[in-house]
């Protein structure tokens, strides 16, 4: 918050008060004209010196008040500074791969988990950009439609589950079913991240296709291939023995999703471990900012109710006291 007065020009009037204050002193020190009393040893038994000079507060009144009504037509205002964000939001869409294979636990806890909560993560960092979920495995479906209530999309998120679509990896599905969200958009930039583990095995379209569909589109998608290189850990449910664990050979197919990014003009990321997977998400945001135009403007408030109350209470303080204590007799 700052002071300005919108009409300064104004306070150029305060080189009177100077003026006026020489000629009051130039006044009183002439005198007034002098009385003839044959003897005045009467008057000066009632010649109080303090109260000769307290009859000057009326002329300092005076001024006070003038020095006010200055200030007033100066108008004093206070500005507080105000910034108002105009901001062209991204659409993106998630499509994450939900086949059995994603619970390999080479990135920890396992691929899923560590998706979902990398991605939350994303999410949370986020801001005006509508963001939307496709799940997939031997087909593809809208988990969440593009929204801007994170909330909302992170429940969603957190309710996915290996399993609740029949096994399988049909990249080419998720990916058209992330195109047919982002279809109707009207952003200035659309985004798919599309994370896999494996290569497409099912599905009507295949992922070159669905990929073709995207660049029409004008939508760009980054895709990551989530898991380590040569075999992986992978917990097999055994009904005799209980749960244990099996090692699976890490089958991505990076030329295909090399291919899919480099169509759209996106990129290609590999994430071998919970790490890698993060800094994947980090520079796809960082690639992949809203922009964001700031327009700032200033609100002025008027102040000069506060001298002109001040200027009302000496002018009848002075006016008060030119009637009672220092009133003239004529």
């Amino acid at each position: 918050m700052f002071l300005r007065f919108a009409d300064p020009h104004y306070l150029w009037l305060f080189l009177l008060l100077p003026l006026l204050y020489l000629w009051y002193i130039k006044r009183h020190a002439l005198g007034a004209p002098a009385a003839r009393f044959p003897h005045i040893g009467s008057l000066k038994a009632v010649y109080r010196p303090s109260a000769v000079r307290a009859r000057h507060i009326s002329f300092a009144l005076r001024l006070l008040v003038l020095a006010a009504l200055i200030v007033v037509s100066a108008r004093p205002q206070s500005g507080a500074a105000q910034e108002e964000l105009l901001t062209e939001g991204i659409d993106i869409i998630l499509a994450l791969d939900l086949s059995s294979s994603m619970l390999a636990e080479d990135i920890e806890p396992n691929r899923v988990e560590a998706s979902k909560q990398v991605a939350a993560d994303f999410i949370k960092q986020r801001k005006n950009d509508r963001i939307g979920l496709v799940v997939f495995a031997a087909r593809g479906y809208t988990q969440c439609p593009l929204t801007l209530d994170y909330g909302v999309l992170l429940n969603f998120l957190e309710e996915i589950r290996v399993g609740v679509i029949d096994d399988g990896t049909a990249i080419g599905m998720g990916v058209a079913a992330g195109v047919s969200r982002l279809r109707d958009s009207e952003a200035k930039s659309k985004v798919m991240i599309l994370l896999t583990d494996g290569r497409n095995n099912r599905g009507e379209i295949d992922p070159i296709t669905a990929a073709q569909m995207a660049e029409a589109l004008g939508i760009r998608i980054y895709a990551i291939g989530a898991g380590a290189k040569g075999v992986a850990r992978y917990p097999v449910q055994d009904p005799l023995l209980g749960k244990r664990y099996a090692q699976i050979r890490v089958d991505i197919d990076e030329d295909t999703l090399e291919k899919v990014a480099d169509l759209t003009g996106g990129r290609y990321f590999r994430a071998t471990d919970r790490q890698s997977l993060e800094e994947t998400y980090a520079e796809i945001d960082r690639l992949e900012k809203t922009e964001i135009e700031v327009k700032e403007y200033t609100r002025y408030g008027e102040l000069f109710g506060y001298p002109l109350v001040l200027a009302a209470v000496l002018l009848l303080s002075e006016i008060g006291l030119a009637n009672t204590r220092f009133r003239k007799i004529p």
